[in-house]
């Protein structure tokens, strides 16, 4: 008889953690998943149901956001059917660690032979003045009104599938990003393309350039670029990047081992520093994709 109430706990409800959660309840573990949000994480998926009118396009935000919810609370409910009918004890809250076999959510505590950290990334804020005033991709689909003009800070395709959206959808883009030519790492002959496709399409691209100052003024957002320039905007989107999700777990109080950028490090196996606890998906800070998550999932079971 185990002297632990579960053989897996997973803190963290996105695309790997409740991967891994189903498979291995259906394997026959006694399986806990802890979430302070929604589950099944962040990625999100007939354009007349989404804010578009035909046969003559026409486009309305607030349709856009009101489906987008309404789709979140379906795949809520269906990832939260499938891990029910699996067996798993979901438990609504933020987990944090008390040691290698205890997580406390709210006021309750938990024991688990093995503890698997799934708890995703966050958008990174960068350290100049105002940065809090602008948005993230997580505040996007979330913004009451469409701006008429946006400023997105960022080289990477985050950055550059939100210039597009909102261009397409009629708002005015500038695209900020402190490098010669953005998606740095692509093949050179896809980023020149893009660019000149992208500038063809009215979307206002400055590379070797940097944001220096975010101001509020009134109804808009004064910008200060490192030329001195200053550009007025509606909104401000700040898509530079992303980091682990591992802040406030505990995990260094117990002894898992974290790199300079917050992440979990694992071995070949998934496995911490810490034996019996393990992590998957962006908090590892590999390969950010959900593809991958879910296949480190599935790695976690099968183990």
């Amino acid at each position: 008889m185990s002297i632990y109430e579960f053989d897996l706990f997973v803190i963290g409800a996105g695309s790997g953690g409740v991967r891994a959660s189903r498979m291995s309840a259906r394997y026959g573990a006694r399986v806990a998943v802890a979430e302070a949000s929604h589950l099944g994480g962040t990625c999100e998926a007939d354009a007349a149901g989404f804010g578009w009118t035909v046969p003559t396009p026409s486009f309305d935000w607030p349709t856009l956001i009101a489906n987008k919810d309404r789709e979140i609370e379906r795949l809520n409910g269906a990832y939260r059917r499938s891990l029910e009918g699996a067996g798993v004890r979901i438990i609504e809250g933020r987990a944090r660690l008390l040691d290698r076999h205890t997580v406390k959510v709210g006021g309750d505590s938990f024991t688990a032979e093995r503890i698997l950290i799934a708890t995703g990334s966050r958008p990174f804020i960068p350290p100049i003045p105002g940065a809090e005033l602008g948005i993230t991709s997580d505040q996007v689909f979330h913004l009451e009104s469409r701006p008429e003009k946006i400023i997105i800070m960022g080289g990477g395709y985050i950055a550059i599938e939100f210039a597009g959206i909102f261009n397409g959808l009629g708002s005015e883009v500038m695209l900020n990003y402190r490098g010669p030519l953005f998606l740095r790492g692509f093949d050179d002959d896809i980023r020149l393309t893009l660019a000149e496709e992208m500038r063809k399409r009215g979307i206002d691209l400055r590379f070797d350039s940097s944001v220096d100052r975010i101001e509020y003024a009134g109804s808009g957002y004064v910008v200060t670029l490192s030329s001195g320039e200053k550009v007025e905007s509606d909104q401000l989107l700040c898509a530079i990047g992303r980091v682990p999700n591992t802040a406030g777990l505990g995990l260094e109080e117990v002894g898992v081992e974290l790199t300079d950028r917050g992440a979990v490090g694992v071995d070949e196996h998934l496995e911490s520093s810490v034996p019996g606890m393990y992590a998957v998906g962006d908090c590892i800070d590999r390969i950010a994709l959900t593809p991958v998550a879910l296949a480190e999932g599935t790695a976690i079971a099968e183990t």
